[in-house]
């Protein structure tokens, strides 16, 4: 069976990625910081009959990126990897002016930096897959200014701008870039508190990573709406 791992796993996009993959018979590594939530999620998953490995810590850590490695190891190798955890740099999000700079130094060390470690730590297992790919998860806030999202675009783009950079290093492994557009998950909500507008299901958007694993387009940067065949 291929094994995934994804980070952020616990709730939102994480949790409704890796019931699409365990359906699909893949065997999952999943991490979040909070233990409760990522049991309920592992307990989840592993009701499709596949080998779930939950561990619960932080991605800045990489003790805790090298357990995550080593579980994927034991589980049979590393096929995919979900840069899906994310940190917002402040909650709610501010104007560039009030932003924290612990804020940013935070979003950055999550979304950019533990991405680039987590890489790092599985790239031995990602070239021995057969078809290796890895996934980071992107924003519009990346490619376009939107009032108070400066920090947390400005992370996501420099994720962005290391994925392509690793789709050209690494040949033999697709690396796709993912803007799954504003979906109803905790962070957003975190983000914009006072924004009523309803917003799309994860497990709405979960397909669209699903058809990159099916179709297996060139490395890049692509659009949860586009490869639905959705008109935003």
């Amino acid at each position: 069976m291929p094994v995934a791992i994804i980070t952020g796993a616990s709730k939102g996009l994480g949790r409704a990625l890796a019931r699409a993959l365990a359906a699909r018979g893949w065997d999952l590594v999943l991490d979040a910081r909070t233990a409760e939530a990522l049991k309920e999620t592992a307990a989840a998953v592993a009701s499709y009959g596949t080998r779930v490995e939950a561990i619960t810590g932080d991605v800045t850590d990489p003790v805790h990126r090298a357990e995550l490695v080593a579980a994927a190891g034991r589980l049979g190798g590393c096929d995919l990897l979900v840069n899906n955890a994310s940190a917002l740099g402040a909650e709610p999000l501010v104007r560039l002016e009030r932003l924290p700079l612990d804020g940013l130094r935070r979003a950055l060390e999550v979304n950019v930096v533990a991405a680039l470690g987590l890489v790092q730590e599985a790239l031995p297992l990602l070239r021995g897959a057969r078809a290796g790919a890895v996934i980071t998860v992107s924003s519009d806030a990346a490619a376009e200014a939107y009032g108070t999202w400066g920090g947390y675009g400005a992370s996501k783009a420099a994720l962005d701008q290391l994925g392509a950079v690793l789709g050209v290093e690494e040949p033999g492994i697709a690396v796709w870039a993912v803007d799954p557009g504003d979906m109803a998950t905790d962070l957003y909500a975190a983000a914009v508190p006072d924004d009523g507008d309803p917003r799309p299901d994860p497990g709405g958007v979960a397909p669209a990573f699903v058809r990159l694993l099916d179709e297996r387009p060139a490395s890049g940067r692509y659009g949860a709406s586009a490869l639905l065949g959705v008109r935003r």
